[in-house]
């Protein structure tokens, strides 16, 4: 099932912090993305409902099998185009933010493209 942008965007963000603290709250992915708790937390009851996420009784939330497929796809595009946006000279913090634009919408055929590109 094809989930919209700002899912994406949220379980990208659980992955990353996954990887700096030792559990992910809501208040972390809020100050982490800058939006309010009541937006994360309709967003994470939307990825629970779908299955990318479990929330256990602490309130601490794990990507679920699904969910770590989808979060590492995206922060993999995230991570080749922004590299291949700086290899072209644009400056880090701009192609971050053109990387995360787009990373949503490019077809796979054009991103695999420029996967090999990057890979050389």
């Amino acid at each position: 099932m094809k989930i919209y942008e700002s899912s994406q965007d949220y379980l990208e963000t659980i992955l990353i912090l996954s990887k700096r603290l030792p559990h992910v709250r809501n208040i972390d992915i809020a100050v982490e993305m800058n939006v309010t708790k009541q937006s994360v937390h309709r967003a994470l009851r939307k990825l629970k409902d779908l299955g990318y996420i479990s929330i256990n009784d602490h309130g601490h939330i794990t990507l679920t099998e699904l969910g770590i497929k989808e979060a590492n796809q995206m922060y993999e595009r995230h991570l080749i185009l922004t590299k291949y946006f700086i290899s072209l000279g644009v400056p880090e913090d701009i192609a971050t933010k053109d990387a995360c634009k787009i990373e949503h919408d490019l077809s796979e055929e054009t991103f695999n493209a420029i996967k090999k590109i990057m890979e050389k």
